[in-house]
């Protein structure tokens, strides 16, 4: 784990990618960050709260991640919505995750990677659906991108998995992978759910995908 926070942050990075680097490894940056910014909330602040000043340091560790994601050549920086709070509408809380990953975007536009969304079950962006509402608000920027999760498309879309992945594929930059079952968020060994795995690989193989699949 890179803590963003922490001092020197140049320096350790400088030096995970050249560790990276040495061992051959690619690398997705990961920005769940779970009670970095907030020690009693696994994923505050996020980018749909009230407060303005909670969203922006929530866009400020994205804006952090690209910056690191560029100095190690990631493929891209992973984030999620976040959970709509309560006392929120709909449109509230989506024009606020349009404005507040507007100068994310720009960010990561200007350092060449991609920012990948994930649809998490939950969340204000939840389906593919809503990673497309998200898109059109937004106008379709070049750098939005998508994560997709394996075992999220199990427990939520409408479409078998592997439908997903090509539905997917103009948009994707990342991919987690692990089992599950229908209407149940629960990560699962692979095996231990419901997914067939091999059209799954099929498809991600007939889209041409080159980036990183992660077993999460």
């Amino acid at each position: 784990h890179l803590d963003p926070l922490a001092p020197d942050l140049a320096t350790r990075t400088s030096r995970i990618a050249h560790r990276l680097d040495a061992l051959g490894l690619e690398v997705t940056v990961e920005t769940g960050a779970r009670y970095v910014l907030d020690p009693r909330r696994k994923h505050g602040p996020s980018l749909l709260d009230a407060d303005p000043g909670d969203r922006a340091r929530r866009a400020d560790l994205l804006l952090r991640a690209v910056r690191v994601a560029a100095d190690l050549g990631a493929h891209a920086v992973h984030c999620f919505s976040g959970i709509i709070p309560p006392g929120t509408d709909q449109d509230t809380a989506w024009k606020r995750l349009a404005e507040s990953l507007a100068p994310v975007l720009e960010a990561a536009g200007a350092a060449g990677v991609p920012l990948a969304v994930e649809p998490e079950p939950g969340h204000l962006l939840a389906t593919l659906a809503d990673f497309h509402h998200l898109r059109r608000l937004l106008g379709d920027p070049g750098h939005l991108g998508l994560t997709l999760d394996i075992g999220h498309c199990q427990c939520l879309e409408p479409l078998p998995p592997a439908d997903c992945v090509r539905a997917a594929a103009p948009w994707l930059k990342h991919v987690q992978i692990e089992d599950m079952r229908r209407g149940v968020h629960e990560h699962l060994p692979l095996g231990d759910g419901e997914i067939d795995f091999p059209p799954v690989l099929e498809a991600l193989a007939a889209t041409g995908y080159q980036d990183l699949t992660v077993v999460e």
